[in-house]
């Protein structure tokens, strides 16, 4: 099945009308119009130039690069039949209108506005998705409960082992043993075990064998009947299929329990503003997010909202307090919705799972100006490269503004990083700026490097930069000089 055939399908299984293909961006679903919201990522232009030639006649090439624009007829087989519209001379964008079946009724929709499909292309884009070879569209419209059925036996084993080891996650692919990541490191598990293919038999829905098919990754949560939940991303690659699970741990642990190097009390005393946690995958930040956020409900209540993707810590409400926690793709198609959604909701704590794209930082910014105190992950390196990450994502005409906003908005960035600890286990490392009169200035002029020396000097007011907290690990022999050589160089 070709990438074009696949994504039609995709189309279909959605209820949509309209597919638009454009290099460099998003595929774009549409229905009556309206964008059918996926999380989406771009098509490379080698890929979209394969599928135009895969479309057009040599005839119809060589009138679509006299005129810029041509019209063709397109049988997906059992996806039925569309109706293509290709514009530019070297057929940048693509545009597949659904022809009604033959025992459908036929029905008539008014034209779109080409402003209207901008529009709707712009809304569902987004913008930090790194590159990909082909697109990767987790469906959620409509989307089942994010507990699937009872997972099949053997699936059940693996997870149980997984949660018994205390493992971060399972790794399981077509043709290996399965693998669990343990305080870090790769573990293989050893024995044979069934494909991923019937480990997931009954969890898949239609939807998710046509993502899978479209060479589309699929998230899902299951549950033990213990009720350890687990979190599922299912994904083809070249030698089948494979998933990924991570553990989701039932509550947020005390904050005194994390043993952080440096304190984050602040934190829980701030009455707004926006504070970053930052760092790559599985270094802990969403853990010290829910930890800080549990801390600030028993100290001082209020009204809790999260926006996660998936729900990972189960938050209990303390005396004076009340938690709403809203899925992605259940309870909120997307971030940017649930912030708006959020601005009419009277929360005192926002805990935002992930800052994606310009309409969810523009958002968090939003509520952290009008009262709010936001709490959200961002993916980078360091507290710089965190500020910067965010600048960047606007356009070139708008980034002295948001420059402005940010300095009057933010109150600290969070960097942390997990180390192997002397005797076992793993120790977190972090970086704190506090957003102070000097770091202000700072982010306002586009003086971001001098962030640096700004946390060297920052000590009273409880900043550190990552390698004095790496080397006071080092010093008091949490961890080894070998570990600390390796992750400041």
């Amino acid at each position: 099945m070709s990438q074009m055939t696949a994504l039609l399908g995709v189309l279909r299984t959605h209820d949509g009308d309209e597919l638009i293909l454009e290099a460099d961006r998003s595929p774009q679903f549409l229905k009556a119009g309206e964008p059918l919201r996926l999380f989406l990522r771009s098509i490379p232009p080698d890929r979209h130039q394969h599928m135009l030639e895969e479309l057009l006649q040599p005839d119809e090439r060589e009138a679509l690069a006299d005129s810029g624009t041509v019209a063709s007829r397109y049988e997906s087989g059992e996806h039925g039949t569309f109706q293509a519209h290709v514009r530019g001379r070297g057929g940048e964008r693509i545009r597949f209108v659904r022809e009604p079946d033959d025992d459908e009724p036929t029905q008539t929709h008014p034209p779109v506005p080409q402003a209207a499909l901008e529009a709707a292309a712009q809304a569902v884009a987004t913008a930090s998705a790194p590159p990909a070879p082909v697109p990767v569209v987790a469906p959620v419209v409509a989307p089942p409960s994010p507990t699937r059925g009872e997972a099949p036996r053997p699936l059940q084993q693996l997870l149980a082992l997984a949660q018994e080891r205390r493992a971060s996650d399972l790794h399981v692919a077509t043709g290996e043993s399965p693998v669990l990541r343990i305080d870090g490191r790769l573990i293989p598990v050893g024995g044979r075990t069934p494909e991923p293919d019937a480990m997931l038999e009954g969890l898949l829905s239609e939807a998710d064998t046509a993502s899978l098919a479209a060479g589309v990754a699929v998230d899902l949560a299951v549950a033990l009947p213990s009720g350890a939940r687990f979190r599922l991303n299912v994904y083809p690659h070249d030698g089948g299929v494979a998933l990924a699970a991570r553990v989701l741990r039932p509550a947020p642990p005390a904050l005194a329990s994390l043993h952080l190097p440096v304190d984050l009390g602040w934190v829980t005393q701030l009455p707004h503003g926006l504070v970053l946690f930052c760092g790559p995958t599985g270094s802990g930040k969403s853990t010290t997010m829910a930890s800080l956020v549990r801390e600030l409900l028993q100290r001082r209540g209020g009204v809790l909202l999260t926006l996660e993707d998936p729900i990972e810590y189960a938050f209990s409400a303390p005396r004076g307090s009340l938690v709403r926690q809203r899925e992605i793709g259940r309870h909120v198609p997307d971030f940017p919705t649930g912030l708006r959604d959020a601005l009419r909701e009277d929360p005192d704590v926002l805990l935002v799972g992930e800052m994606r794209d310009v309409d969810s930082i523009q958002l968090a910014l939003t509520a952290a100006e009008t009262g709010h105190l936001v709490l959200a992950s961002l993916h980078s390196r360091s507290a710089p490269a965190a500020v910067e990450r965010i600048v960047d994502a606007y356009p070139a005409e708008r980034q002295r503004q948001v420059r402005v906003q940010l300095a009057d908005a933010l109150r600290g960035v969070v960097s942390q990083r997990l180390l192997p600890k002397v005797g076992g286990g793993r120790v977190p490392a972090l970086e704190v700026l506090r957003v102070n009169q000097a770091a202000a200035a700072s982010i306002r002029d586009g003086k971001t490097p001098q962030l640096v020396s700004i946390m060297q000097t920052g000590a009273n007011q409880g900043m550190i930069p990552m390698a004095r907290c790496i080397r006071q690990l080092v010093e008091t022999g949490v961890v080894s000089a070998e570990v600390g050589r390796e992750a400041t160089s």
